[in-house]
């Protein structure tokens, strides 16, 4: 059946979203907090060991690191073409509608819960590889998979920061659903290039890396803003350089 693996992603992560909350409520405001770090900590460590894993690769002359220069071009060239389509303001307004429509226009974290957890889970070269897997030879594996993952990533996150992040189910469903029905089209880009897939997994990397540093630090970085750099990183891959 096509599309099974993403339905039983949504299902994991609202199941998770589910425990969150019964589990959160029984958590002191402190404990809160000190989750939100930990969560942030893990997210920038899987980030960072993602990226690695793409930058870093042994040579004759040791250890070399490759993919800097696109790296840099495409998160300034999709920076600047998501602050212009302000992307950012859209998933917060998409958030905001989600708030009201489900009855929690009263939540003022549901928003900022909605959006990290939506950025932390809907980025990634699994969403993409297992999509088109579903959609082309019914292998619903991979986002199994990353179903496993979410759910406990979602779970902390709904414990710590409210019921906002297990809304992070609707892009996930919308992203993942579009790309299991659209896999036979875009498969040929990704699949046909694995160059396309190794530089979208470095540069997902490093926006979720900037994620965990919103959750540790309290930062301001706007990475629904930066979203557009995973495309000028596949587009990379096919430049005659």
């Amino acid at each position: 059946m096509p599309g099974l693996g993403t339905i039983i992603n949504v299902t994991a992560i609202f199941a998770a979203g589910i425990m969150g909350m019964l589990f959160g409520a029984r958590i002191p405001k402190r404990l809160q907090d000190s989750m939100i770090i930990c969560s942030g900590i893990g997210t920038i460590f899987i980030a960072v060991s993602g990226a690695m894993e793409k930058m870093l690769f042994l040579s004759g002359e040791g250890l070399t690191s490759r993919g800097s220069m696109m790296l840099i071009l495409c998160l300034t060239l999709g920076t600047i073409t998501g602050e212009l389509l302000q992307l950012d303001e859209r998933l917060e307004n998409f958030g905001e509608w989600l708030k009201k429509k489900t009855g929690n226009a009263g939540d003022n974290s549901f928003v900022h819960a909605f959006v990290t957890a939506s950025l932390t889970v809907s980025i990634g070269a699994m969403a993409i590889v297992g999509s088109i897997q579903d959609g082309i030879s019914l292998d619903p594996s991979t986002l199994i998979a990353k179903s496993v993952l979410d759910f406990f990533i979602i779970l902390i996150m709904t414990a710590a920061m409210g019921k906002g992040a297990m809304f992070s189910a609707v892009p996930v469903g919308l992203l993942q659903g579009s790309m299991t029905i659209l896999s036979r089209l875009i498969s040929p880009v990704f699949l046909g290039n694995p160059v396309s897939l190794s530089n979208l997994s470095l540069t997902g990397s490093v926006l979720i890396f900037c994620v965990g540093v919103n959750l540790v630090w309290k930062r301001g970085i706007r990475v629904a803003s930066m979203l557009p750099a995973l495309v000028f990183s596949v587009l990379w891959a096919y430049l005659p350089l």
